[in-house]
């Protein structure tokens, strides 16, 4: 894996592009939260996929889909970060938040579970989180399986985050946001009230709020319980996807009252609900999915002009 470019800001977040043997592009991120130090909290974002093949619409990743990433691939993108920072693989942080969730689904790729089992034993980790992030693709029987079993063996106590990412209250409308055969919300619902353990993170439900997409907290409560669920709320981010679908969001980064009304709906509902706005120096860095392996992918099929190369 050879680092083909970079982009961002050490106080925020920094965007990495690689190349791989074969010639294929990934990106990978590293991003601190301010004012929360990095010696505090640390969160790496890693891609599973090159690319991805279901094309979601508020997403740049979909663009292309040339298969899925082996272990070392995975493994190499967190070992980048890591080795940059701390050479002996000690991380002092107190919370180290690995995120499956930059280029394509993680239960698309079995060897992202191999990857779980390998971090305990490659670093020395205590605040060590792993999160899976995920629209809960049909016919990934396997992955779903054995992740309940990973966690429950190395990852108790609330070290580990799952998310389901949904979008939408309406489950016929979801298919426009999520262009693939996924669950039922009954059967994500199902599952996660079996992966849940005592002592675990409540399982995320996330909404990136489009207009024109009904997101009724009554209903969400009708199918997924408070005592296992939670909710976050997100803006949809400014990828080319999205303007270029022409989907808005609903909440306002700049302006955060533009979420008030949903955050009041779900917690009188019953749910811990979380409104996660980034901060807006973020999209000038690019640290939304796929964007800057977009951007490089078009410099070589001479799309582009040569000064948007990322350096």
């Amino acid at each position: 894996m050879r680092i083909a470019g970079q982009r961002g800001e050490s106080d925020l977040a920094t965007v990495y592009i690689a190349e791989l043997e074969d010639g294929e592009l990934i990106e990978f991120v590293e991003s601190v939260q301010p004012p929360v130090p990095q010696s505090e909290k640390w969160v790496l974002i890693v891609s599973t996929l090159k690319g991805c093949p279901v094309n979601c619409p508020i997403c740049d990743a979909g663009t292309s889909y040339s298969g899925k990433l082996s272990f070392g691939e995975i493994l190499g993108q967190i070992d980048h970060m890591v080795r940059n920072r701390y050479s002996d693989g000690r991380v002092p942080v107190s919370k180290f938040k690995i995120q499956f969730a930059r280029m394509g689904d993680p239960a698309f790729n079995p060897a992202v579970l191999d990857v779980l089992q390998e971090l305990p034993l490659v670093y020395d980790a205590p605040g060590l989180l792993p999160s899976i992030s995920t629209i809960a693709p049909r016919g990934c029987d396997d992955f779903w399986e054995n992740l309940t079993d990973i966690k429950n063996r190395l990852y108790t106590d609330g070290r580990f985050q799952m998310q389901f990412s949904i979008h939408t209250s309406a489950e016929n409308s979801r298919r426009d946001l999520v262009p693939c055969t996924t669950w039922s919300f009954a059967e994500m619902s199902g599952w996660g009230e079996g992966f849940f353990s005592c002592g675990d993170r409540k399982i995320s439900l996330n909404f990136a709020a489009v207009k024109g997409y009904p997101v009724d907290p009554a209903v969400i409560a009708d199918l997924f319980s408070p005592e296992y669920f939670m909710v976050k709320l997100t803006p949809v981010n400014p990828t080319i996807s999205s303007r270029s679908s022409g989907l808005l969001g609903v909440i306002d980064p700049d302006y955060p009252e533009t979420a008030e009304e949903l955050v009041n709906g779900f917690r009188n509902a019953g749910f811990d609900t979380i409104l996660s706005i980034g901060e807006t120096r973020e999209n000038r860095i690019g640290s939304n999915c796929g964007m800057y392996v977009g951007r490089l992918s078009s410099i070589r099929e001479g799309k582009v002009p040569q000064r948007h190369v990322v350096r």
